[in-house]
């Protein structure tokens, strides 16, 4: 604090130096006024050397405690200067009561005790009692308020302490920010937040954990992230994304991931400046693709996603080792064919061998071909002079290439555990970023992300595969109301959509009841439907199985995606209507309209009225008495108080009763 302290504390001196002089002037009551003067003066020292120490006193607690001492001895002044002998008659009416005199007098002790803790807290290092940063004790001045002291404590303690002091007051901030909301704005308010980002940058491995845990569980109150915000929290943990500890940056994606979901708006865009969406993919593709990086041009390097494809799977057909993946799309070369997912694997499977090669003598960015301990140019290299400015450019990014050939070797050595945990933070924080956001979504699909989405739902572990696939449903839903997202992002021609697609068929396909993952896959696919062909019929028929799962969730969901294929918004709902008929989903949705739970009966109501709209002609619908099903739920009352589906139930009603007889079994054109 310095010399605002100095400031401070300059009134409460001056109070304490007139108390003890009006202590000795007193005739009257002199065994009281001793004893009050006794107590300031011990109260004056501490104040003095509080003085001597303002630039260590932590700033919030001194302010309370001091302006509670000088009222305190306002109040012990005025007391004093009536015990003056002034006159009979003005003893008489100063008469001063001896619990007066006990209530001041404890007063000052406690002012004592909240200025010595002050001291112990703020200064430890010239304590010298043996407790050192052990339990201090709570000041009177705690008595109402016990968990207040406890912060103040704890964030003086990572202002002053050793650094395992300071990790221990990081994760006991961790475990009162977990308990209460309340105590997150507490932390926050009283100043909690800068020391945590100096021990986040600054501090041991465990310390930079604790500060990272505690600064996400403070990213759950909006309030509290603004301020985070203002404090500069998210270039800090892009620059720990950047350069740490594998274990750090696991807890720094789970940070980012919570900060973001406290106020997403904000947070989306200065994590998107600060190139953390970069960092997170490049987390993500560590050891499940091959590594590189989109954003360095490299000589060489194959000219489309669709090429760089084509070209590992020859490679690896013929047993060598493979190119650089590179994800850009080029739209001009729509007609090369596309690798099976079987094909897409291998190029993973050799790529992660490819780490058992000499990762000392090549750049984890570089695009270039290996073949046992020797690196080899491409095989075409373009034939042209270098300009001094491409000489430094290319100098530039070697010296890039060599920093992180260093990183990449300090993240080999970590252990599977801390791997598999930082993929699923990574894709975690990837998720939320992701929610609304179109210009983070087009920065993640024009990466790799895509591709390791795709890997790791089939490879990666539980908690890995369910924060995966909530990131694609995010991406997808966005690209759903974003045209120009979808036909960039999820081409069906694409490999890196296709391989992701493929997964979220067979999770599908599956339909494992209890999995996590079903709910966002059908919600993924029912994002992409404009994205169907009216061949791909495979598609369709797991989700028209699914609404005879029994979960009425999960009979919402599929009702809700389904409908996506069948309105007609979709430019091939007829088609995909027609193939949710075949697939027997007009008796299934026939069964949830009548008995399907609140929640399912609805969704089974839209999807039947678009595919009775979409082929009013089907004889299938006319035999499930699909007719007698939307005359009966247009007359439900939670039907009849939602205009659009009223309507729409009425304009599926009006196309069937054109080739259909009410209340007939028959089919009749």
């Amino acid at each position: 604090m310095g010399d605002l302290a100095k400031q401070i504390l300059s009134r409460p001196i001056q109070l304490a130096d007139q108390v003890v002089k009006a202590g000795d002037e007193a005739t009257i009551n002199k065994q009281e006024c001793a004893d009050i003067k006794s107590k300031t003066e011990k109260l004056a020292a501490l104040l003095r050397q509080a003085a001597r120490s303002s630039s260590d006193l932590y700033e919030r607690p001194t302010r309370r405690i001091i302006d509670d001492t000088e009222n305190v001895l306002e109040k012990a002044l005025t007391m004093v200067q009536r015990c003056r002998d002034d006159g009979y008659i003005m003893r008489l009416f100063n008469i001063i009561p001896a619990a007066a005199f006990r209530k001041m007098i404890s007063q000052l002790e406690n002012s004592v005790g909240d200025v010595s803790w002050l001291l112990r807290v703020s200064t430890p290092a010239g304590n010298d009692d043996d407790e050192g940063f052990g339990y201090l004790g709570l000041p009177p001045i705690a008595a109402n308020e016990p968990i207040l002291c406890l912060i103040w404590e704890q964030i003086a303690v990572l202002m002053t302490g050793s650094p395992e002091d300071k990790s221990d007051a990081a994760a006991s901030l961790a475990s009162l920010a977990r308990d209460n909301d309340r105590y997150v704005k507490l932390i926050v308010e009283e100043g909690g937040v800068n020391p945590l980002l100096k021990l986040l940058k600054e501090g041991k491995i465990d310390g930079q954990e604790n500060a990272a845990r505690t600064i996400g569980l403070l990213g759950r109150d909006p309030e509290s992230v603004e301020h985070m915000i203002q404090l500069g929290v998210c270039s800090v943990l892009s620059s720990i994304l950047k350069e740490g500890s594998m274990k750090v940056q696991a807890v720094v994606a789970w940070a980012v991931s919570e900060l973001v979901s406290g106020n997403h708006a904000k947070c989306q865009e200065l994590f998107a400046q600060n190139n953390v969406i970069r960092l997170l993919v490049s987390h993500l593709a560590f050891e499940t693709v091959q590594e590189h990086s989109k954003y360095a041009v490299v000589a060489g390097r194959a000219t489309s996603m669709h090429h760089a494809v084509v070209m590992a799977s020859k490679i690896s057909t013929s047993k060598e080792n493979l190119p650089t993946l590179n994800e850009e799309e080029d739209d001009n070369q729509m007609g090369i064919s596309n690798p099976m997912p079987n094909q897409m694997h291998s190029i993973v499977a050799t790529t992660m061998a490819m780490k058992a090669v000499g990762s000392g003598s090549k750049s984890s960015l570089s695009s270039r071909f290996v073949t046992g301990d020797d690196e080899k140019p491409p095989e075409k290299m373009p034939e042209k002079s270098y300009s001094m400015s491409s000489q430094l450019k290319a100098y530039g990014s070697t010296a890039h290439q060599s920093r992180n050939a260093s990183v990449t070797r300090g993240r080999e050595l970590e252990d599977p555990v801390t791997k598999t945990y930082m993929k699923a933070m990574a894709a975690r924080a990837l998720w939320k970023l992701a929610v609304g956001n179109s210009s983070i979504c087009r920065v993640i699909t024009e990466s790799r992300a895509l591709l390791c989405f795709a890997v790791l739902l089939d490879k990666g572990d539980d908690e890995t595969k369910y924060n995966t696939a909530m990131a694609i449903m995010e991406i997808t839903a966005v690209a759903e109301e974003n045209a120009d997202l979808r036909r960039s992002a999820f081409r069906r021609t694409s490999p890196a959509c296709k391989a992701v697609v493929d997964q979220l068929f067979r999770i599908v396909e599956n339909a494992d009841a209890g999995s996590d993952l079903l709910i966002p896959c059908v919600r993924s696919i029912g994002n992409l439907a404009r994205t169907f062909k009216s061949a791909e019929t495979h598609m369709i028929v797991p989700l028209v199985k699914l609404l005879d799962d029994g979960e009425p969730d999960l009979a919402a969901e599929v009702a809700v995606a389904l409908a996506k294929f069948a309105t007609e918004d979709n430019f091939l709902g007829k088609e995909h209507s027609r193939t949710i008929i075949e697939a027997g989903g007009s008796k299934l949705l026939v069964q949830l309209a009548y008995f399907g739970e609140n929640g399912a009966q609805i969704p089974a109501m839209v999807l039947l009225s678009y595919v009775a709209m979409n082929v009013p002609d089907s004889e299938q619908l006319a035999k499930d008495e699909v007719l007698t099903v939307l005359e009966w739920s247009s007359k439900q009352a939670n039907v009849i108080e939602d205009e659009d589906m009223e309507a729409l139930l009425y304009e599926a009603k009006s196309r069937l009763e054109l080739y259909q007889s009410r209340g007939s079994r028959g089919f009749h054109l």
